[in-house]
């Protein structure tokens, strides 16, 4: 036999040596679970994919009569492209304030089942999120004119700035308004009549003996849904036990006098805040004085742990700070990255986004998009705070676009390879994957806030004009003709 064989050559002296295949797909079927590194060579063909499959107006009525959303979006959309300096009236003579129009919050149950909506006008929706999704292939004609396509659908006498669902009962929503010191939280199992659980501040007199009103800017619930976080507007955090009553046990300060834009939970053990003036602050809930707070009739003050100025951190990359001038700039929103909890999200005043590496408190990311308007132009458009949102399991941070109709897809990826990594270098990133951009989506209206899906990864946008638009993969129909000679195929091959 030895003469049939051919000899071949070691390893080291073969000049052309057999390149090992790599069956990605195979290692996935085997281990039944995606590893991090495909699912990174495969997220710029998610992003590639995203495109506008359907909008709806909030053109709903409640009793048949024209909600309060849909009254105040009719009198303020015709001025809505024209630059304002001051506000203008409405129809009742009612001052509006164009920077407080559309939809101010999104969030998902946490089976993506239901979708609830806020407005600034005082709205409060919640959607089916399959339905939805099923009216955007165009099927269903004018969806947004019948009123009982919603699960629930409540106008309240003040505007509506962050919802947030019961993580213990999908069923409970709690919203807070920056016009009150109260947070609402409705049932939707029940009739949408219902008086909803109010929590109250404390009331603050001043030293004139007048009661001073700080409205409540974000929201967050503990997982086990009987503790309730708020921030207001003077920068506090107030903590409520509602099996306790319903005002609250503590209160985080910031020592600051700028109010508080966004706040969110770090599990149960800590909390990140953000502020109008470009800080953010980290408490600590674990032991402490705080623990004994719970069941006493006095609110118990806790200090920061940490602050952070953002500004100051942004100063320190070199090649920005050589080509920008770094001025404190409001913090709309933060967000921790799901999947690498170290990574918290920003979304600065400016339309400016980045990461904040939570391990060495430095910025790793950063996306500065160019300036909107040009040096002429000196008279501010009139834009209202935008919300942002982190695609599960991809490190793919959505934010709406400060200067155009559209949404900015981030690789926020915490590795060098991302292209808004402060030290990323396109001359060493790889070359034989996908190219990794970050994509912009456009869209038919401005966006001011954005979510998730948590399962399939759809984005639900909301707009200035209070829209609901749906971001996802195309809907592909097919024609019977291709469906009997695909099922054909089908058949020979088996």
């Amino acid at each position: 036999m030895e003469k049939y064989a051919v000899p071949v050559a070691p390893i080291s002296e073969n000049p052309n040596p057999i390149p090992k295949s790599h069956w990605k797909r195979s290692l996935i079927e085997l281990n039944g679970k995606l590893e991090r590194n495909y699912i990174r060579s495969v997220s710029p063909l998610l992003t590639q994919s995203y495109s506008e499959i359907g909008a709806f107006p909030h053109a709903y009525f409640i009793n048949q009569s024209p909600c309060r959303t849909h009254i105040t979006q009719f009198h303020s959309f015709p001025m809505m492209h024209v630059v304002y300096a001051e506000a203008e009236l409405d129809g009742d003579g009612i001052r509006l304030d164009m920077s407080r129009l559309g939809v101010s919050a999104l969030e998902f149950t946490k089976n993506g089942y239901y979708l609830a909506s806020v407005t600034r006008s005082g709205c409060l929706t919640v959607h089916d999120f399959e339905s939805l999704y099923c009216q955007s292939n165009g099927s269903v004609v004018d969806p947004g004119l019948d009123e009982e396509k919603q699960v629930m659908h409540i106008s309240l006498s003040s505007g509506i700035n962050a919802v947030r669902w019961n993580p213990a009962d999908q069923y409970e929503i709690a919203c807070t308004s920056l016009s009150n010191d109260e947070i609402s939280i409705f049932d939707i199992g029940y009739d949408t009549s219902q008086v909803p659980e109010v929590l109250r501040k404390r009331p603050t007199v001043s030293v004139h003996g007048s009661s001073v009103r700080r409205g409540l800017s974000d929201i967050a619930l503990f997982d086990d849904g009987a503790r309730v976080l708020a921030s207001d507007t003077c920068g506090v955090i107030n903590m409520w036990d509602r099996r306790v009553g319903n005002l609250p046990q503590i209160g985080l300060t910031t020592n600051a006098t700028s109010g508080l834009t966004s706040i969110q939970l770090i599990g149960d053990q800590g909390i990140y805040g953000a502020s109008k003036s470009g800080f953010i602050y980290v408490w600590d809930l674990r032991g402490g004085r705080s623990s004994s707070a719970i069941g006493s009739q006095t609110e118990v003050q806790c200090a920061p742990l940490t602050s952070v100025k953002l500004a100051s951190l942004l100063n320190q990359i070199g090649p920005l700070k050589a080509q920008s001038n770094i001025l404190p700039k409001e913090i709309q929103s933060i967000d921790i990255n799901p999947t690498c909890p170290y990574q918290l999200g920003f979304h600065l005043e400016d339309g400016w986004s980045g990461v904040l590496d939570t391990h060495t408190f430095q910025v790793s990311h950063i996306h500065c998009p160019p300036p909107w308007m040009d040096e002429a132009n000196t008279v501010m458009p009139i834009c209202p705070p935008r919300k942002s949102s982190w695609l599960l399991e991809h490190s793919i941070y959505a934010v709406g676009s400060a200067s155009s109709n559209g949404l900015h897809l981030l690789d926020m990826y915490p590795h060098p390879s991302s292209p808004c990594h402060v030290d990323y270098d396109d001359s060493k990133s790889p070359k034989k994957t996908l190219e990794r951009n970050n994509i912009f989506v456009p869209l038919s209206e401005r966006v001011t806030a954005c979510a998730t899906h948590p399962l399939n990864g759809a984005i639900v946008t909301g707009t200035v004009e209070a829209s609901l638009l749906m971001i996802s993969q195309k809907h592909l129909s097919f024609k019977e003709d291709d469906v009997a000679a695909a099922t054909s195929r089908l058949h020979i091959t088996n």
